[in-house]
């Protein structure tokens, strides 16, 4: 199978990354709001940040690809599929006048390297860069030349979010931001043209849904088990949808989707930001969700009705709901010990957003020192990753990366 993935501690064989490009260059501090970001990292210390992380998967026996990689390969494999995807990101970037479509394909259709398209795709385009004649239009006029036609999208290095891998297939994700949304046009047009993924991978949800859903949220308990986080960026209905399609639509062999009902902000905007699995019996979490967290268990409808599920809220400790559904004693390690101060402060530098690549191995920001020790003296092999530029995009190992194959 192309795509296999039933656990988040399963021993991982191959990872998509994305190396962070010149699209932080493309912030600016009135643009860093809507574009996600609570600071401008510094790009090649952010490089060489994100190269370690790469160089440390390796090491552990990880095949790494890369999103631009893949998509450079989709456009050299399909004749005519360049011009497609131009046309349809042009048309998603918000362009509407004929002028500037027109412009903008043949700007773009003129680099002859497919890598480098889509490259400057995920840069953005700069007014400046497309030398037109400014003279006889009035939008042209009082735009100036360093107005971003096209945006760039500083959160690709964060490959968790635009899909999630669920079994042998994929949750296509319609995003919570326009900023953010156009993420996803790169892995549909992959597996669904790519050599290697065309009629291979079978969609659970679809982008053009209605419903927002993103990857941070979705968490494999194990092959029965999905848990999905209701938060800042996940909508109840894309969740009941997804459940539906999985229960009813698809050879998924998922039978529970459990719903993790997250308090509304930007420093639990995903559940992989204050909850995830680092062994058989351990997950790390932010203790502020503690006393506050709703789960709710979904399931096939009791007559089988395929526009119904079956949800019951689970009136029960965190602990007790997740043993019940791995067959083992489970152990919660709060982030920053427990520790009021040091819990905000590490969590906010995703001290919760841990990458587990074999059960008890986590790769986590060599920052948290809090953490990382507790995690230490609870036998864990902890591996540190710098990250003071990649942590300015709030994201950690485990949003930075997105497991295309875990061993069964």
């Amino acid at each position: 199978m192309v795509i296999n993935v039933k656990s988040e501690i399963k021993p991982l064989k191959k990872v998509l990354l994305h190396r962070p490009g010149r699209e932080l260059l493309n912030l600016t501090p009135d643009t860093l709001e809507e574009l996600l970001f609570d600071d401008i990292p510094f790009l090649e210390e952010a490089q060489k940040e994100h190269d370690r992380f790469a160089e440390i998967l390796r090491e552990n026996g990880v095949e790494v690809v890369y999103l631009e990689d893949l998509m450079a390969e989709t456009l050299d494999q399909n004749e005519g599929l360049r011009e497609t995807f131009l046309r349809q990101f042009i048309e998603e970037g918000g362009i509407s006048t004929k002028k500037y479509k027109k412009i903008l394909f043949d700007y773009l259709n003129a680099i002859e390297d497919n890598k480098e398209l889509v490259l400057k795709t995920m840069e953005g385009v700069n007014l400046k860069e497309l030398n037109i004649d400014q003279t006889n239009s009035l939008v042209d006029l009082v735009s100036g030349s360093s107005v971003m036609v096209l945006d760039p999208m500083p959160n690709l290095y964060f490959t968790r979010d635009p899909f999630a891998s669920v079994g042998n297939g994929v949750v296509m994700n319609k995003m919570y931001s326009k900023t953010r949304n156009r993420e996803t046009i790169y892995a549909d047009y992959i597996f669904k043209n790519h050599k290697d993924y065309k009629g291979n991978v079978e969609f659970f949800y679809e982008r053009t849904n209605p419903s927002h859903i993103e990857g941070g949220d979705v968490l494999n308990i194990n092959d029965k088990v999905l848990a999905i986080g209701i938060s800042q960026r996940t909508e109840p209905d894309a969740i009941s949808a997804l459940a539906k399609n999985v229960f009813y639509h698809s050879d998924s062999e998922i039978e529970t989707v459990l719903a993790f009902d997250l308090p509304e902000t930007r420093a639990f905007m995903h559940l992989d930001t204050v909850f995830t699995q680092i062994d058989y019996d351990k997950f790390t979490v932010h203790p502020g969700i503690l006393g506050t967290l709703r789960v709710f268990e979904i399931t096939r409808s009791k007559d089988n009705d395929e526009d119904e599920v079956n949800i019951v809220e689970m009136e029960d400790t965190l602990e007790n709901i997740l043993e019940k559904y791995l067959g083992v004693d489970v152990e919660l390690i709060l982030c920053g010990g427990g520790d009021e101060i040091v819990a905000a402060r590490e969590q906010w530098n995703d001290g919760s957003n841990t990458l587990c690549i074999k059960p008890g191995t986590i790769v986590v920001y060599e920052r948290n020192t809090v953490t990382n020790k507790i995690l230490k003296d609870k036998g864990l092999t902890v591996l540190e990753m710098p990250g003071a530029e990649l942590v300015r995009g709030r994201g950690g190992p485990r949003c930075m990366s997105m497991p295309l194959v875990r061993e069964d």
